[in-house]
C-alpha cells in the first residue's frame, strides 16, 4: 500500500489575513480622518470663540474709553465753566491771579486737545484725568486768592469809609470854622435919641417925649476871611416892653438865627464889604409914628444868623 504525503493548502489563510489587515488599515484611516475632522471642528470653534472673546474685550475697551472720555469731558466742562465764571466776575486781577489764569488756560488747551482726539488711548485719557485734577487745584487756588482779595478789599473799604468820614468831618469843621470866621463883627454901636426942632436942627435928648428919631450908628470890623461884596446885616430894635419895633416902611420882617429860631427884625441893611478892611460909620435913623416910651431901648445886630453886636439907650 502506497503512502502519500498530503499537505493542507496555505493560500486561503494568507488571503484572509490580508483582508483583515486591509480592514484594520481602513478603519485606522477612518479614525484618523474622524480625529482630524474633530480636531479641525474643535479648533474652528475655539478660534471662533477666541475671536468672539477678543471682539467682546475690544468692544468693552472701546466702551470703557468712551465712558472715560465722557466722564472726563463732563469734569472738564464743569471745571471750565467755573473758571469762566470766576474770571468774568473778577476782571480786575492782580499779578498772582493773572499768572494763575495763564496756567489754567494752558491746561485747558492740553485737556481739550486730548478729549477732541477720537482715537485717544487709555494712557492719554489717564493723562487728561491728571490734567483735569491739576486744573481743579488751580481753580481752587484762584478762588481762594479772590476770596483773599475780597477780604482785603473789605478791610480797605472799611478803612476808606473811616477816612472818608474823618475827611468829611474835617471838611465840615473847616467849613463851619470858615463860616464862623467870616461872620462880621460890629463895634462902636451907639443909639442916639434925636429931637428935631421946627427949623430942622437936631439936638440929642434923653427925654422920651421929645425924641423924634433914634439914630443907630456902628462900625463893621475888618475880616480876613469874609469875601468882598454886599453883606446883609439885620437890626433888631427892642422897646422897653420887650416888643421888637417894626415898620412896614422899613421892610421889617423875620430872619432865621444860627440855631434855627425865627426872629423878628426891625430893618435890614446892605453893607458893602471889602476883605480885610473895616466899614466905618454905618448910620440908620429909626422913625416911629407914635411917641417913644420911657425906659431902655436895646439894639441887636445879626449877620448870617449870628448876633454880632448889641447896645442900648435909656429914655426918661
Amino acid at each position: 500500500m502506497s503512502q502519500f504525503n498530503q499537505t493542507t493548502p496555505q493560500q486561503p489563510t494568507s488571503n484572509n489575513q490580508g483582508k483583515k489587515n486591509n480592514s484594520i488599515v481602513y478603519w485606522v484611516f477612518i479614525l484618523i480622518l474622524l480625529a482630524g475632522c474633530l480636531y479641525l471642528f474643535m479648533s474652528k470653534n475655539k478660534m471662533a470663540e477666541d475671536n468672539n472673546n477678543a471682539l467682546k474685550q475690544k468692544q468693552q475697551q472701546i466702551d470703557s474709553v468712551k465712558t472715560d472720555r465722557a466722564a472726563l469731558q463732563s469734569d472738564f466742562d464743569a471745571a471750565s465753566a467755573k473758571i469762566d465764571q470766576l474770571v468774568s466776575q473778577n476782571s480786575k486781577l492782580d499779578s498772582a491771579l493773572q499768572g494763575n489764569k495763564s496756567e489754567m488756560t494752558k491746561l485747558q488747551s492740553r485737556i481739550r486737545s486730548i478729549l477732541n482726539n477720537g482715537n485717544a488711548t487709555k494712557t492719554e485719557l489717564k493723562q487728561a484725568k491728571d490734567l483735569i485734577a491739576s486744573l481743579n487745584d488751580k481753580s481752587r487756588q484762584y478762588e481762594a486768592r479772590i476770596a483773599e482779595l475780597e477780604k482785603e478789599n473789605t478791610v480797605l473799604t472799611g478803612k476808606n469809609k473811616v477816612l472818608t468820614k474823618e475827611r468829611d468831618s474835617t471838611v465840615q469843621k473847616n467849613i463851619v470854622l470858615k463860616k464862623v470866621g467870616s461872620v462880621l463883627h460890629a463895634s462902636n454901636i451907639a443909639m442916639e435919641p434925636i429931637h428935631v426942632r421946627r427949623n430942622g436942627k437936631e439936638k440929642e435928648t434923653s427925654k422920651a417925649k421929645k425924641v423924634n428919631v433914634l439914630r443907630i450908628t456902628f462900625d463893621i470890623d475888618e475880616n480876613r476871611i469874609a469875601e468882598s461884596g454886599n453883606k446883609q446885616v439885620y437890626i433888631r430894635m427892642i422897646g422897653p416892653d420887650g416888643t421888637v419895633l417894626s415898620n412896614a416902611a422899613n421892610s421889617s420882617g423875620s430872619m432865621t438865627s444860627v440855631n434855627g429860631d425865627q426872629l423878628l427884625f426891625s430893618v435890614m441893611k446892605d453893607v458893602a464889604l471889602l476883605q480885610n478892611q473895616p466899614v466905618k460909620g454905618i448910620v440908620f435913623d429909626w422913625h416911629q409914628d407914635g411917641n417913644y416910651m420911657k425906659g431902655t431901648y436895646s439894639i441887636e445886630i445879626y449877620s448870617e444868623g449870628y448876633k454880632v453886636g448889641n447896645g442900648n439907650v435909656e429914655l426918661k
